[in-house]
């Protein structure tokens, strides 16, 4: 009954978590009502997508375990904004969301140092300020000198269907009730938010024959750098997906029962997330809009179900069967589970340290949804950080606390610990700062090293990864001592390829930089880089055609990082700077840090902010100066 960590729930914030503790060498426990739900995919089936397939990659670096799960049981892979710049694209994949499921659950049951318990905790043990343990509804007491919750949407979780509201954590599954008392009791500050799922179609019952199909792309890219990439091209099977639309006549059933509608009615009190609203939001938000997208998307390899991306709802379900029958190609289709919203308790994300332990109890650790995030890639993420800072605690040592220019991971626990959130968060890759020196493709080169250094990443993958640094530099290191003179040969080859002349000696990254400049053309201009395989050659354009960017962004992070030793004057008059909110003022002015490194650190102070605080200590000392 005594352990170095519990992990309380069994999604996939609880799953990263419990893994990182155990292979960190932590006597661990995952708490999770049943062990066929562990790392079941609740909503939609797949994982990824712009920014977060950022946050997968980054798992995958760190010695996570989403990527490898994803890649065993995808079913569909695409890059998303593939034509645009390779610092938003993003991976996306369908999964098989059966084989996921028995594939995370397989993992813990065979990690060592972890253990699964089938039960639900409803109180937490405390001594003093510090949890020592959990209590669950059997009334059985476990001790452990670490607890992580990611308890998802299970905290006084309730489900709606129209008018019927049932206590649930999910469809079919019981609600955790008491949970969040003891949360309360400790002290923490306790909001409510909703999120949705669709109905779920029978795939028998639909005429893709009308729809638009979407295929996966011809060669599919595997999320994790540790799956072997030309196997995984040459074997991975793939479903397409589907598109259809609403229309007038969908957009008028549903119109007709906003009357019916939860989220309309006062029923549900929880803010949903803004940037995946349920149809009802959408079509009372954008009653201009003809039309809205419908992604038919399979829910396993044999494709006898199928989710419609797109139509969350909490309608009745006598309109979700209307509405339904009225899209195109879903005239005849069988409804076999209907759609739902779900509202639970979430806890303040600025009640956390940045390693994820709550400020007011010690060794207490939030990953996930009860943070206020939205999203299978968000909660694993944080979860893999819990379960990392814990351990490390325990070893006594730092924690591993990721810069926002290093990672999307950063940027993620950056805006919920200082900003907090009163909707769920979602990643986009609008909230980095420093998007060109976090792409995807990078994530391995970026943080591998910290996997490695706490053993989550072995020996080997370490050194395929320091093996592909070394390439990428040499291949860089090339080109910079390349320059090209405007003879008659040169300007003859660069109209062959279909790139401009040039008038002025050049080097080759100035020609590789142009946007026309294609890894074919590279293989043109430079073929000693032919020695490197296609993956590698492709890095290499990519580095090359940023790099100025890139120098450009580093630039400003040292510069960043150099100016928040800049002392604030004494009496320094916080509500004079134009451009902050009543909020920041407020904290400046009770706090009064004395540099803007200790303005940095204050919860809610963003580093916008910190930069106009930089220029008004300069315009301030400027005036001095003059005076």
């Amino acid at each position: 009954m005594n352990y170095d960590v519990i992990v309380v729930g069994g999604g996939h914030a609880g799953v990263e978590a419990s893994l990182a503790a155990a292979r960190m060498g932590q006597k661990t426990l995952l708490v999770s009502m049943l062990a066929e739900n562990v790392g079941a995919t609740s909503c939609n089936p797949a994982v990824g997508g712009l920014a977060k397939g950022h946050l997968v990659r980054e798992l995958d670096a760190l010695g996570g375990e989403m990527g490898l799960i994803t890649d065993e049981a995808g079913i569909q892979f695409r890059i998303l904004n593939n034509t645009k710049g390779p610092a938003v694209r993003g991976t996306r994949a369908q999964i098989d969301m059966d084989q996921y499921r028995v594939i995370a659950r397989n993992i813990v049951l065979n990690t060592p140092n972890l253990e699964l318990l089938q039960e639900t905790v409803d109180d937490l043990l405390m001594e003093g300020d510090s949890v020592v343990g959990v209590r669950t509804s059997l009334l059985n007491e476990f001790s452990a000198k670490k607890v992580i919750l990611t308890t998802g949407t299970f905290l006084r979780g309730v489900v709606h269907v129209g008018e019927i509201t049932q206590e649930a954590g999910r469809f079919g599954e019981f609600a955790a009730n008491k949970l969040s008392i003891s949360l309360m009791d400790a002290g923490l500050t306790i909001g409510r938010l909703k999120t949705g799922t669709c109905p779920r179609i029978d795939s028998s019952s639909i005429d893709f024959s009308v729809m638009e199909e979407q295929p996966g792309d011809e060669l599919p890219t595997p999320f994790s750098f540790r799956t072997d990439r030309a196997k995984f091209k040459e074997n991975k099977q793939q479903l397409p997906c589907y598109i259809t639309y609403t229309n007038i006549d969908t957009h008028e059933i549903i119109e007709k029962n906003f009357y019916r509608a939860p989220l309309f009615t006062g029923q549900i009190e929880g803010v949903g997330p803004r940037y995946c609203p349920s149809i009802e939001d959408k079509i009372n938000r954008f009653r201009d809009k003809e039309r809205h997208h419908l992604f038919i998307e399979p829910q396993t390899m044999d494709n006898t179900e199928c989710y419609i991306n797109g139509m969350s709802t909490s309608l009745p379900p006598d309109v979700q069967q209307a509405m339904v029958h009225s899209i195109k190609g879903m005239e005849n289709a069988k409804i076999v589970r209907y759609g739902y919203a779900i509202e639970y308790d979430y806890v303040d994300p600025t009640e956390l340290t940045h390693s994820l332990e709550t400020k007011k109890v010690k060794n207490l650790y939030l990953a996930g949804q009860i943070n206020g995030t939205t999203g299978y890639e968000e909660a694993a993420a944080q979860g893999l950080m819990a379960g990392i800072n814990a351990a490390l605690s325990l070893q006594e040592k730092e924690p591993l606390i990721l810069g926002r220019d290093e990672a999307y991971i950063g940027v993620l626990i950056d805006d919920l610990v200082t900003k907090g959130t009163k909707e769920p968060y979602r990643m986009f890759t609008s909230r980095a700062e420093y998007r060109l020196l976090l792409r995807e493709e990078s994530a391995d080169m970026r943080l591998s090293k910290y996997g490695h250094a706490l053993g989550l990443i072995s020996d080997e993958e370490h050194a395929a990864v320091e093996k592909k640094i070394a390439q990428i530099k040499e291949g860089v290191a090339l080109i910079n001592a390349t320059d090209y003179t405007p003879n008659k040969e040169f300007i003859a080859f660069l109209e062959s390829i279909g790139e401009e002349r040039i008038s002025d000696k050049v080097n080759a990254q100035q020609i590789i930089a142009r946007k026309s400049f294609t890894l074919d053309k590279l293989a043109k201009l430079l073929p000693e880089l032919a020695k490197f395989d296609d993956y590698i050659q492709e890095q290499i354009l990519v580095e090359a055609k940023y790099a100025r960017y890139v120098e450009k962004q580093q630039d400003d992070i040292e510069k960043m990082k150099q100016n928040l030793h800049i002392k604030i004057p004494a009496n320094f008059d916080f509500a004079s700077v134009r451009g902050f909110s009543k909020e920041v003022i407020d904290k400046l002015e009770k706090f009064q840090p004395p540099t803007l490194q200790a303005a940095s650190q204050i919860s809610g102070i963003t580093p916008a902010a910190i930069e106009i605080l930089h220029i008004y200590i300069k315009m301030s000392e400027k005036k001095q100066q003059a005076s």
